[in-house]
Parts: structure tokens; sequence; C-alpha cells
């Protein structure tokens, strides 16, 4: 799954025209419509408030709409921005001030799908990737070492604790378990103990 990173705004001006691109995550189309309703309240002022989402876990529900604009020319294109970039659980709102300059069929549709193309740069996109918590325990005296080969292999723990041993908690993307616990066993001459936690998703930055 993709996903934005963060919620944001993004505006630019076509023509004396200012198009401001709103994006949220939506976990359900309950949460992306209720966003709509909120947002289109806050900016009753706008001359649109056009609007696109896509939730669910394959990206299955989506929904678009012109407010007013001409058929076709802001909610399609701006979902079909969503789509490509292959998000999920995530609304956008473009909001428009008209500045008394027409754009035309094709000017509209390109000013819309710029404006929520630029404010996903903006915000950024990261990718979830499921993962099993593994739980490495390792001796004091080799626990120095193996954090510091742990960190050479960019595997950042997410947690370290010391008691009778020192155990180190690190989120492994599912295909990658069995390898990193070999991988484990090996950098400490077989003297490290693994243990799997309960599944989970880390999300990580899509450049």
């Amino acid at each position: 799954m993709r996903l934005i990173r963060n919620a944001g705004s993004h505006e630019l001006e076509i023509r004396k025209s200012r198009f401001v691109c709103t994006l949220a995550r939506a976990s359900s189309e309950d949460e992306a419509v209720r966003f709509i309703a909120a947002h289109r309240r806050a900016h009753r002022d706008a001359t649109h408030n056009c609007t696109a989402y896509v939730v669910g876990e394959l990206g299955e529900i989506t929904k678009s709409g012109d407010d007013g604009e001409p058929a076709g020319t802001a909610g399609v294109p701006m979902l079909e921005v969503l789509v490509r970039r292959g998000l999920t659980d995530v609304v956008a709102v473009v909001t428009r001030y008209f500045g008394g300059v027409k754009l035309g069929a094709g000017g509209l549709a390109r000013a819309y799908g710029r404006a929520v193309s630029e404010a996903v740069d903006a915000v950024g996109v990261v990718e979830r990737v499921p993962v099993v918590t593994v739980t490495v325990r390792v001796e004091h005296a080799l626990a120095g070492r193996f954090l510091g080969d742990l960190h050479g292999a960019g595997r950042v723990p997410g947690d370290v604790r010391y008691a009778d041993a020192v155990e180190a908690d690190v989120a492994v993307p599912v295909p990658e378990v069995e390898g990193f616990e070999a991988w484990a066993a090996e950098v400490t001459g077989g003297r490290a103990r693994t243990r799997r936690g309960a599944p989970g998703f880390v999300e990580v930055p899509v450049p």
C-alpha cells in the first residue's frame, strides 16, 4: 500500500485563478466524506471545492466530484493522479478561487490534475510494508559489536533492553525474516537467540 506521508496543502496560481489542493489520509469512505464536508464548510467562500478519494487496501473504493465545474474537468483528473501514483486511503480537495479568466475544458483538467500532483510531491509518499518484529537476545559481551553490525546492515532496532542479557527488537520485512535470523546467528557465531513477535507494518518513504 502507498499512502501520503502526512496531510498538507499546496497552492498554485494559473491565469489568475488560485488552486489550493488539500490532502489528508482517510481510512474509510465515511472518513473521506466527513473530511470533504468539513473542508467545504470551512471554504464556503470558494468558487469550487472539487474532490477525489481512494480508499481500501486495494484502492477498490474511488469517487470524484466536480462541484459545479464542467463534468469531467476536475474530479476525474484529480482521481487519475491518485490512482496513477498508486495511492490509497487518501482524500483530495482542490479549492478554486476564480480569477476571471476561463481556462476551457482542457485547461481545467490540466490545472486540477497538476494541483493534486504537486500536492502529493509536497507532502511525500510512503509505502506500508508488512513486517515481523524479531527480538534478538545476545550476551553483554557481544552486544556492542552486534548492535554495530545491525546499524551497519541498515537495520535500526526499535528498542534495546539491558538486563541479564541484551535484547534488541528489529522490524524485518516478512520475506526477509528467515534470512535475518540466519544473519544474526552468523555474525554472533551462533550465540544469538531470536524470537518472532506479532506481524505489523512500517511506513517506508518512497523516493
